[in-house]
């Protein structure tokens, strides 16, 4: 009887651990929040934000204003414009 009382309290223990192990793993692998950035994008004034994306690490703004509807990407590490995207007519036969 007490060996089937140790081997109950020797599962038991290895059933805590196993589970305490889990979620260290479960944790870890994770990564915990993403980091964050502060990052200024000047917009002329008559525009809107549409909508923004994220974007093979750069922040895609859709801005749309007077001029026509665009794309700003921009380095949220810089805080820099990396590119631009703007939308035109296409030509028609």
């Amino acid at each position: 009887m007490r060996a089937l009382y140790g081997l109950v309290v020797v599962m038991g223990v290895l059933l805590v651990g196993g589970t305490v192990t889990l979620v260290v793993l479960l944790a870890k692998r994770m990564g915990g929040a993403a980091p964050t950035a502060d990052v200024t994008a000047e917009i002329p004034a008559g525009n809107r934000i549409m909508g923004m994306a994220g974007v093979e690490g750069r922040l895609a703004l859709w801005i749309d204003g007077p001029e026509g509807s665009r794309v700003l990407l921009i380095d949220p590490a810089t805080g820099r414009r990396a590119g631009e995207i703007r939308a035109g007519a296409v030509p028609t036969r």
